[in-house]
């Protein structure tokens, strides 16, 4: 009992705390991650006042809130929205990924983290976070702005690339060889491919099977087989947010947007319950150490972003100041970073301080980039054009009169 008891003082103490922390970063224009990883870092080991008696739950709260991140992810993608992207910004896709993947492998490298943390730790620097870029978004105005279905075409190939990255780090962490590693892979597409074919050919007739006037049997059904669906997926060595992910598309019209109303605030909950999870499980000792190379990845992945948002807005032909938006939106990370981060701290440790670190950076950084780089970068450019088109310049002292003329000078002049 003494132990029940413990139990109910802790949760409802950090889930009080989580409330209390979300309305102060509504107050202050700021995303509630980087509040939430911070109240981790201090209730953890090494922190301020440590849990015990919550941490059992709370592991398995945070699994549930990776779990409904992605299916109401995958709920605001219908399958032909999925394909059309998929046809029209792949090239912008394959960029983003060169461009944002590459200086998180080299970072790993050149830690000594080896393959499996070069591989985890571009996965933490290619994401951006979907949550915080549409929370942005909508703060400021721009849902209806033309680059918007550009940033949001880059956010769903990212999406959907994490069907296939995802079960490929997990074998690479559960320490499976290249054959496994590649039937991983295998099992992955075919999965996602047939998926994809069951929603765009029977979409109607899943969504009818799961569809309910009954609030809450839609809601226990939604739950019931996204959690099925993900610990299958998790024993096929396919991630459970993955599998959660495709539920997610497979699901469409009414009985999506239905689901969605329903599930928001429980996501929202365990959402908040997995980043303070993760905080929980990093030393705060450990971040100082990782502050300078954190802080220097970050300078170079919004760099990179930016560049991203810039191509991708050319290629849909929106000019420079939408361009620069697009960039400046697409910097944050979030949610997906720390999941990767998550998956792979078991096997490499060290990836948890600097992956906190840079989320942390990236988080708070990201909706002022969104809202300074178009207006900064304007400027510049005004600056620039206004230096090139100088005039050169003139001498305004009074032409000499023919008798204060030289003989070198009349000279010149007759010339």
């Amino acid at each position: 009992m003494h132990d029940t008891t413990a139990l109910l003082v802790e949760l409802g103490a950090v889930i009080l705390g989580l409330g209390i922390i979300g309305r102060l970063a509504g107050r202050i224009g700021l995303s509630p991650i980087p509040l939430y990883l911070l109240a981790g870092l201090a209730f953890g080991e090494g922190g301020l006042l440590p849990l015990g008696a919550s941490e059992e739950f709370t592991a398995i709260g945070a699994e549930i809130g990776v779990i409904l991140l992605l299916l109401l992810l995958g709920l605001e993608y219908s399958a032909s929205e999925l394909v059309t992207s998929l046809k029209t910004q792949y090239p912008s896709g394959a960029v983003d990924f060169v461009l944002n993947a590459t200086p998180g492998a080299a970072a790993g490298l050149m830690l000594g983290w080896g393959p499996v943390g070069a591989v985890a730790l571009a996965g933490v620097t290619w994401i951006s976070s979907s949550g915080v870029i549409a929370k942005v978004m909508t703060d400021m105005g721009r849902l209806g702005n033309r680059e918007t279905p550009v940033i949001l075409g880059v956010l769903v190939i990212e999406d959907l690339a994490m069907a296939v990255y995802l079960p490929l780090l997990t074998a690479m962490l559960a320490g499976v060889g290249l054959a496994g590693g590649s039937m991983a892979l295998l099992i992955a597409l075919g999965t996602v491919g047939f998926v994809l074919y069951l929603a765009l050919r029977h979409g109607r007739l899943i969504s009818r099977a799961v569809s309910s006037d009954n609030p809450e049997m839609l809601l226990l059904v939604v739950l019931g087989l996204t959690v099925l669906v993900a610990g299958v997926a998790q024993q096929l060595q396919v991630s459970a947010a993955v599998g959660a992910f495709l539920v997610g598309i497979a699901l469409s019209g009414e009985v999506a947007e239905g689901a969605r109303k329903l599930l928001t605030p429980l996501r929202d909950l365990f959402a908040a319950v997995f980043f303070v999870f993760f905080g929980l499980s990093t030393d705060p000792a450990e971040i100082p150490p990782v502050l300078l190379p954190a802080a220097l990845l970050a300078i170079v992945t919004v760099l990179t972003k930016i560049g991203t948002g810039w191509y991708a807005s050319r290629r849909a032909g929106i000019g420079p100041r939408g361009r620069w938006r697009a960039g400046g939106t697409l910097v944050a990370r979030g949610e997906f970073s720390i999941v990767i981060a998550g998956l792979a701290v078991a096997t490499e440790p060290r990836i948890g301080p600097i992956a906190t670190a840079y989320v942390l950076i990236l988080v708070i950084v990201g909706p002022l980039t969104a809202r300074w780089t178009e207006p900064v970068a304007s400027k510049l450019q005004a600056a620039l054009a206004g230096r090139r088109k100088k005039p050169a310049p003139v001498d305004d002292r009074p032409m000499p009169s023919h008798d204060d003329l030289t003989p070198e000078h009349a000279g010149r002049d007759s010339d």
